[in-house]
């Protein structure tokens, strides 16, 4: 943390370092974005927790360990649901739970390059206990599970001692994988840190086979192009790798061999460890730096059950006590709320228009539509007279000869209705005749038909009214 005090992002946002182990932090992410990280700190002597929202994850720590029976794979599914960045990607640090996994990569380029350019080491896998009879060589490394740090990791010399080591397989109830022994002269550890790299040959003093195991020595070594093509082709795994370590050995033969990668929670060695603590530094820093000039800063707003549908929908704010707009059928042509045809108005005897939404004039014939429509003709009007009248003072569209352009009526909500008995029979007897908007949007092909369709009808109304 102290490596980040004075850095800015972009010069201008100070950055703020809150520090913690795996087994000291829990979270809660939602998918809408939005999640919270309580971290357990430790105030006069009294455990206090305490929630923040971090905008970017460094990762130090393995994540996953079967030796000291840590798993915190949950926190890292956690930050990956809320979509924090971190160094390295979170999707990176995940496949890294399990060695085989990783193994499996480096077989990968191990028959991309060839073992000339990329000498990986032989190994065998086993999912359980139950393939593990024999090897055609001896000695072997057994590794049992994953581990960090040399543990779960035994040399066998014969056939006997492998049995055994089975039956210990067994009880583990995990996998396990085997490598040939490597008579080794001395480890090498090539690291890259960003664009930073460095190259250490680790010698074993007390005799140990493993090197990091007891008293070893530690020299920095100059960096070949053969090493760097080594950890420049393993920083490209799983998406890449920001940080990253390929560890191998140099045996008695003079050959190397390639046996493991490691991710962002290796360990710093060496004399030079504040200076990679700085590369982390501003590595994590210039990514920062990508993800504010990349992405902009969205405000955060939360859903409500009350918020309008943002697409799909042409409701708009209605004034206070006005029936809302009916939608159109679904499977039909969409239509402005501004620009409704006027044939429809006989079709809704008690449609309001709220105010600003008929300003637009209109043909007062019957406008054709851009397709065909699904909507179902309407049921005969059974409503009272009084409020039938209230649509017969206004210019039906069917008995104009000729188109002429006129402003959309504006309907009279509180408009009373007039008492003349014809009246009420001739609108009641037009109403029955249930005219539908296939109809109109059928007759409106042809000008002529129309026309004569219209008198037709209008000739019917007033022989049914005059034969009463």
């Amino acid at each position: 943390a102290k490596a980040f005090r004075g850095k800015k992002v972009h010069g201008e946002y100070d950055i703020k370092v809150e520090q913690a182990e795996f087994s000291e932090i829990n979270l809660i992410a939602h998918a809408d974005g939005n999640y919270a990280v309580d971290m357990q700190v430790i105030r006069n002597g009294t455990k206090v927790v305490r929630s923040f929202r971090p905008d970017f994850v460094l990762v130090r720590q393995h994540s996953f360990s079967m030796a000291e029976n840590e798993d915190f794979r949950n926190l890292i599914i956690g930050m990956q649901y809320a979509g924090i960045p971190s160094v390295n990607s979170l999707e990176s640090i995940y496949n890294f739970c399990d060695k085989p996994w990783v193994f499996a990569q480096l077989v990968s380029v191990y028959k991309t390059l060839g073992p000339e350019k990329f000498p990986l080491i032989e190994q065998t896998f086993y999912p359980n206990h139950k393939e593990m009879l024999t090897m055609p060589t001896f000695p072997v490394v057994v590794k049992i599970g994953h581990a960090h740090s040399g543990m779960g990791k035994i040399k066998v010399d014969n056939h006997y001692d492998f049995q055994d080591i089975a039956s210990v397989v067994a009880l583990t109830q995990t996998y396990a994988t085997t490598e040939p022994f490597i008579d080794s002269k001395y480890d090498i550890r090539i690291q890259k840190i960003g664009s930073n790299y460095k190259a250490y040959m680790r010698t074993s003093i007390s005799g140990n086979w493993k090197t990091n195991t007891g008293s070893a020595m530690l020299e920095q070594i100059a960096m070949s192009d053969k090493y760097k093509l080594w950890v420049d082709t393993c920083s490209e795994i799983f998406g890449g790798l920001d940080i990253c370590a390929v560890k191998a050995v140099h045996g008695k033969d003079g050959k190397d061999y390639i046996f493991e990668v490691m991710d962002c929670a290796m360990p710093l060695i060496g004399e030079h460890q504040t200076e990679d603590r700085q590369h982390i530094t501003e590595l994590v820093v210039s990514k920062m730096n990508q993800m504010l000039s990349k992405t902009p800063i969205p405000s955060p707003q939360r859903p409500t059950a009350t918020q309008q549908p943002q697409s799909g929908s042409l409701k708009e704010p209605e004034p206070t006590k006005m029936p809302p707009q009916r939608p159109p059928p679904q499977g039909g042509p969409v239509q402005p709320q501004g620009m409704q045809s006027q044939s429809q108005e006989p079709l809704q005897p008690q449609r309001v228009f709220p105010p600003g939404q008929a300003a637009k004039p209109s043909s007062s014939q019957p406008q054709r539509p851009p397709g065909p429509t699904t909507q179902q003709p309407r049921p005969q009007a059974q409503g009272p007279p009084s409020s039938r009248l209230s649509k017969e003072a206004e210019p039906q569209p069917q008995a104009q000869p000729a188109p002429q352009p006129q402003p959309a009526p504006q309907p009279a909500p509180q408009q009373k209705p007039q008492s003349h008995p014809q009246l009420n029979k001739s609108q009641s007897l037009t109403n029955a005749f249930s005219f539908t908007e296939s109809s109109f949007f059928r007759s409106s092909v042809n000008e002529d038909e129309a026309k004569a369709e219209t008198i037709r009808n209008l000739r019917k109304s007033f022989a049914s009214l005059f034969s009463d």
